[in-house]
């Protein structure tokens, strides 16, 4: 995928803007930008019209960003964090969207956001016990033909409250009819991702 230099200039804006530049910068390890990558590579392959993506725990924006810059033919881009740091960062990360109307921040705890979207996006697996997982999948609005995007890993730290040592043990958290499902290798931990949609 390309990254063009005046989205890149937006990057750097909203770093040096953010409150805390350098745990905004958390979000472009190596790590970060080969999962959302390895993300928006295998997204291609399911998309053959324009979509509406709801990502839940989107924190600063950096995937949304790399989906507009992608060839997938994106309608609209809502990002949801529950921090509210995160809100004006984004809109900063995706101000040439954002002026176009085609990209919105939401400050919001993703069990609660109405994610209406073709395509949903959960990156954050990790960071959600299995009841707050299980109302988020439970309670969102979420379309039958959506669908879900799926990531957690193997990174045992403190703030990664549920991860899944293994593929099949992430198939069965997710409890969502898996369509593809796969794991990424990187220096520090395995990346598990899984596209599929809910049950009916």
């Amino acid at each position: 995928m390309q990254i063009d230099t005046e989205h890149i200039h937006h990057w750097m804006q909203a770093i040096r803007q953010s409150s805390d530049p350098m745990r905004t910068m958390d979000a472009f390890w190596s790590g970060q930008l080969k999962s959302k990558e390895w993300l928006i590579d295998n997204l291609k392959r399911f998309i053959d019209s324009p979509i509406s993506i709801n990502i839940c725990g989107g924190w600063v924006g950096v995937l949304a960003s790399m989906l507009f810059q992608s060839n997938i033919p994106i309608k609209s881009i809502q990002n949801i964090d529950i921090d509210p740091s995160c809100e004006a960062i984004s809109v900063l990360m995706n101000k040439i969207e954002e002026t176009q109307g085609r990209f919105k921040a939401i400050t919001c705890d993703m069990c609660w956001a109405p994610c209406y979207g073709d395509v949903i996006v959960n990156t954050s697996c990790e960071h959600l016990t299995q009841e707050q997982y299980d109302d988020w999948l439970e309670y969102q609005v979420i379309r039958p033909s959506s669908l879900i995007v799926l990531q957690s890993n193997n990174y045992d730290i403190p703030e990664h409250i549920r991860i899944a040592h293994n593929l099949d043990e992430f198939i069965n958290q997710s409890k969502i009819k898996v369509l593809w499902a796969d794991s990424l290798e990187l220096p520090l931990y395995t990346r598990h991702m899984i596209f599929g949609m809910k049950y009916d």
